[in-house]
Protein backbone atom coordinates (compact mmCIF):
# COMPACT_ATOMS: atom_id res chain seq x y z
CA UNK A 1 0.00 0.00 0.00
CA UNK A 2 1.31 3.45 -0.94
CA UNK A 3 -0.17 5.95 1.56
CA UNK A 4 1.35 9.07 3.05
CA UNK A 5 -0.07 11.60 5.53
CA UNK A 6 1.57 14.99 6.10
CA UNK A 7 1.03 18.20 8.05
CA UNK A 8 2.97 21.20 6.85
CA UNK A 9 3.12 24.84 5.88
CA UNK A 10 3.07 26.13 2.29
CA UNK A 11 6.33 27.91 1.48
CA UNK A 12 4.81 29.99 -1.34
CA UNK A 13 1.42 30.71 -2.89
CA UNK A 14 0.04 27.80 -4.96
CA UNK A 15 -0.70 28.52 -8.63
CA UNK A 16 -3.31 26.79 -10.78
CA UNK A 17 -1.91 25.21 -13.96
CA UNK A 18 -3.62 23.76 -17.03
CA UNK A 19 -2.45 20.65 -18.87
CA UNK A 20 -2.05 21.85 -22.46
CA UNK A 21 -4.43 20.17 -24.88
CA UNK A 22 -6.63 18.88 -22.04
CA UNK A 23 -9.16 20.38 -19.69
CA UNK A 24 -7.29 19.12 -16.60
CA UNK A 25 -6.04 21.55 -13.96
CA UNK A 26 -3.52 20.95 -11.22
CA UNK A 27 -1.34 22.75 -8.75
CA UNK A 28 2.16 22.01 -7.51
CA UNK A 29 3.51 23.45 -4.30
CA UNK A 30 6.02 22.65 -1.59
CA UNK A 31 5.22 22.21 2.08
CA UNK A 32 7.64 22.48 4.96
CA UNK A 33 7.10 19.58 7.37
CA UNK A 34 8.81 19.94 10.74
CA UNK A 35 10.83 17.00 11.94
CA UNK A 36 9.85 15.63 15.34
CA UNK A 37 13.36 16.01 16.77
CA UNK A 38 15.86 18.80 17.17
CA UNK A 39 19.21 18.90 15.38
CA UNK A 40 22.56 19.08 17.18
CA UNK A 41 22.33 22.90 17.22
CA UNK A 42 19.04 22.69 19.16
CA UNK A 43 16.83 23.84 16.30
CA UNK A 44 13.95 21.96 14.75
CA UNK A 45 14.54 21.44 11.02
CA UNK A 46 11.92 20.92 8.31
CA UNK A 47 11.77 18.74 5.22
CA UNK A 48 10.58 20.44 2.02
CA UNK A 49 8.16 18.11 0.26
CA UNK A 50 6.74 18.72 -3.23
CA UNK A 51 3.00 18.10 -3.59
CA UNK A 52 0.69 17.87 -6.62
CA UNK A 53 -3.11 18.08 -6.46
CA UNK A 54 -5.43 17.60 -9.46
CA UNK A 55 -8.86 18.84 -10.52
CA UNK A 56 -11.38 20.66 -8.36
CA UNK A 57 -9.29 20.07 -5.26
CA UNK A 58 -6.43 22.00 -6.90
CA UNK A 59 -8.81 24.89 -7.58
CA UNK A 60 -9.90 24.95 -3.92
CA UNK A 61 -6.31 24.94 -2.66
CA UNK A 62 -5.38 27.82 -4.98
CA UNK A 63 -8.45 29.80 -3.98
CA UNK A 64 -8.14 29.49 -0.21
CA UNK A 65 -4.49 28.80 0.62
CA UNK A 66 -1.41 31.00 0.45
CA UNK A 67 2.17 31.10 1.63
CA UNK A 68 2.22 30.20 5.32
CA UNK A 69 -1.11 28.33 5.28
CA UNK A 70 -1.08 25.04 7.15
CA UNK A 71 -2.43 21.98 5.36
CA UNK A 72 -2.98 18.38 6.34
CA UNK A 73 -3.03 16.02 3.39
CA UNK A 74 -3.01 12.38 2.46
CA UNK A 75 -2.10 10.74 -0.79
CA UNK A 76 0.54 8.59 -2.40
CA UNK A 77 4.25 8.92 -3.00
CA UNK A 78 5.27 9.02 -6.66
CA UNK A 79 8.90 8.51 -7.63
CA UNK A 80 10.72 8.67 -10.93
CA UNK A 81 13.99 9.49 -12.62
CA UNK A 82 15.31 11.34 -15.66
CA UNK A 83 18.59 12.33 -17.23
CA UNK A 84 19.62 15.97 -17.07
CA UNK A 85 21.26 17.84 -19.97
CA UNK A 86 24.69 16.57 -18.88
CA UNK A 87 23.56 12.93 -18.91
CA UNK A 88 23.42 12.60 -15.11
CA UNK A 89 20.58 10.52 -13.70
CA UNK A 90 18.34 12.52 -11.35
CA UNK A 91 15.73 11.06 -9.02
CA UNK A 92 12.49 12.77 -8.05
CA UNK A 93 9.84 12.12 -5.44
CA UNK A 94 6.57 13.96 -4.86
CA UNK A 95 3.32 13.43 -3.04
CA UNK A 96 0.19 13.22 -5.17
CA UNK A 97 -2.45 14.42 -2.70
CA UNK A 98 -5.88 12.81 -2.80
CA UNK A 99 -7.45 14.48 0.25
CA UNK A 100 -6.60 17.55 2.30
CA UNK A 101 -7.84 19.70 5.15
CA UNK A 102 -7.13 23.28 6.06
CA UNK A 103 -5.60 23.56 9.53
CA UNK A 104 -5.95 26.62 11.72
CA UNK A 105 -7.81 29.68 10.56
CA UNK A 106 -7.03 32.92 8.77
CA UNK A 107 -6.54 34.91 11.99
CA UNK A 108 -3.97 32.42 13.33
CA UNK A 109 -2.12 32.31 9.99
CA UNK A 110 -1.90 36.10 9.84
CA UNK A 111 -0.37 36.09 13.33
CA UNK A 112 2.07 33.30 12.44
CA UNK A 113 0.40 30.88 14.89
CA UNK A 114 0.29 27.24 13.69
CA UNK A 115 -2.36 26.12 16.19
CA UNK A 116 -6.03 25.62 15.46
CA UNK A 117 -8.73 27.70 17.08
CA UNK A 118 -11.12 24.74 17.45
CA UNK A 119 -11.21 24.88 21.26
CA UNK A 120 -12.58 28.44 21.46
Amino acid sequence: MNKIVLLGKLIKDPELRLVEGHEKVYTKFIIAVERNFKSSDGERKADLIPVTIWGRKAEVVCQYMKKGSIISLSGRLRTGSYEDKDGNKKYIAEVVAEDFRFVGNRRNEENGDMTSDNNN
